[in-house]
């Protein structure tokens, strides 16, 4: 057993553990069981390695029309021969891969090679297409309506059960969004310009943008850029641009960040609200805020409390109870009410 183990440790360790000088056999063997363990510790951690980048490579195949062994070598900090044996690997496991030498050569996956669907579930295809179904809703062409039909040809058997889930993404702003969307997306993928104006809050303006994504936030769509004005990182909202124009102006990507569209970031407070509100008002504060924004009163009144970002905005969010609300706090907010209130009085009074 002792000989087997001293064997077993120069295999994995590439080293004769006979030749280990001034060790007695207890220290040796202990030596050898500890090394075991070890190396293959470490075979077993290079195996998951190599799993992730078999993974890793094919993702980029397929996402990629071709690359090169340098360019993964690099990518995944290994060697280029280590990039070659995987590419046996992928090759040995079915996927068709070819290469190509010479000036304009690379490695690329075969034309017309399809996804094996045997690696999805049937609830995966399901989540797939109804995330494409969520696309087309707003999308001006038939991409992601052809998309899905690729997808479902000799699927009928294997996507079992019906749609369960369904999402439009258009809002009621359709007509209009789909353009700008397309307009959008075709300035992303070629890197030009975006043009139109603009209107905000603090008035309207002619603006040029670097567009680096498409965004859905707030039941909204957004385009998030470099704002050639500003010069700076802004969100403009698609309902407030017109006159979208992809320009024939290109542009260098920068290391355009992530939007961070974080409740703390987008909606900081800042303005503690204190108001009650009529009991038949419960539906909408639940809508809105959640269950938990209000306690109940004796009188079946609704004390609510939240932090605010903009006093505009929830002068105007109040005022949409009318007299089903009333202000607590802060006295500034009642003050503006009663000076709206008394306003309107008067013009309806006069007319």
């Amino acid at each position: 057993m002792r000989t087997s183990a001293r064997h077993r440790c120069e295999q994995l360790a590439g080293f004769d553990v006979n030749g280990l000088p001034g060790k007695n056999l207890s220290v040796t063997i202990n030596m050898t069981y500890s090394c075991r363990v070890c190396f293959c510790t470490m075979k077993m951690e290079r195996e998951d390695m190599k799993s992730d980048r078999l993974i890793g490579i094919l993702s980029i195949l397929l996402q990629e029309e071709k690359t090169t062994a340098p360019e993964l070598a690099e990518k995944f900090e290994v060697s280029r021969r280590t990039i070659n044996r995987d590419i046996e690997d992928l090759c040995k496991a079915g996927i068709p891969i070819k290469t190509s030498q010479g000036s304009g050569g690379g490695i690329s996956i075969m034309d017309g090679y399809r996804i094996d669907r045997t690696i999805l579930t049937s609830k995966d295809m399901q989540m797939i297409l109804a995330g494409l179904r969520s696309l087309d809703s707003i999308s001006g062409s038939r991409y992601y309506s052809q998309l899905m039909e690729k997808l479902q040809t000799g699927s009928s058997t294997f996507i079992s059960g019906r749609d369960s889930m369904l999402i439009d993404l258009s809002s009621w702003y359709k007509s209009s969004l789909a353009p700008k969307i397309e307009v959008i997306q075709d300035a992303i993928e070629n890197r030009n310009l975006l043009e139109f104006r603009y209107y905000a809050p603090s008035g309207e303006s002619n603006r040029t943008i670097e567009p680096y994504y498409l965004v859905f936030q707030w039941s909204s769509w957004y385009v998030w850029g470099w704002c050639t004005t500003r010069e700076d990182f802004r969100l403009f909202k698609l309902n407030r641009m017109d006159g979208v124009v992809e320009t024939d102006r290109g542009f260098d990507c920068r290391n355009a960040p992530l939007p961070d569209l974080s409740n703390e970031k987008i909606f900081p407070g800042g303005i503690k609200v204190k108001a009650l509100f009529a009991p038949d008002m419960k539906w909408r504060l639940v809508e809105e805020f959640g269950p938990h924004c209000f306690t109940e009163a004796g009188d079946g009144q609704l004390f609510f409390t939240a932090d605010y970002t903009d006093m505009d905005n929830l002068v105007s969010w109040l005022l949409t109870f009318g007299a089903k609300a009333e202000v607590l706090e802060p006295p500034e907010v009642r003050d503006r009410i009663r000076y709206i209130a008394e306003t309107l009085e008067k013009t309806y009074r006069r007319n």
